[in-house]
């Protein structure tokens, strides 16, 4: 697994030594379950809004719960080593809850990013975030490409689907 992987724990203890720096925390999640040009556009964008991306991912029971019996189509630790596998990601997080919110409570970042389809709103830990002098950014998807997306033009192409 990527060193760029953390527990919730010692990743809390290392953006400490980071802020004393200065550095800039922007946190992200999702599930990453299969990464594409909009995932990666999404990702180099976040990246440019500090100084670290913290991604977090949900694990597999979470995904299931969220998206179906049928995901996540890749196991949680390959989501974690792809993600970590590129250069604008910092580090990645897994969380097992539904929402990321007792991630953003415990690292408190300074951004945190989602895609602009959520109202700024509904965005979990905007409160948290906001309330510790950070932002919320939203960031637009590039148009017609999601996960759910390929699953059905993979399904498309094969009758066994």
């Amino acid at each position: 697994m990527s060193k760029k992987f953390r527990s919730l724990e010692d990743l809390s203890a290392e953006l400490v030594a980071h802020r004393t720096r200065g550095a800039r925390i922007v946190f992200t999640n999702g599930c990453f379950d299969l990464l594409h040009v909009g995932h990666i556009r999404y990702l180099q964008q976040a990246r440019r809004m500090g100084d670290l991306l913290v991604v977090g991912i949900n694990t597999d029971d979470s995904v299931r719960r969220l998206k179906g019996p049928s995901r996540p189509v890749q196991p949680e630790q390959d989501r974690a080593e792809i993600l970590a596998a590129l250069e604008c990601v910092d580090y990645v997080v897994s969380f097992d809850q539904d929402t990321p919110i007792a991630v953003i409570e415990r690292l408190r970042p300074d951004v945190l990013v989602k895609g602009a389809d959520w109202p700024v709103d509904r965005i979990v830990g905007r409160e948290v975030v906001e309330g510790s002098g950070g932002r919320v950014a939203t960031i637009t998807y590039v148009k017609g490409i999601s996960t759910s997306a390929l699953i059905e033009r993979i399904c498309s192409l094969t009758p066994r689907c």
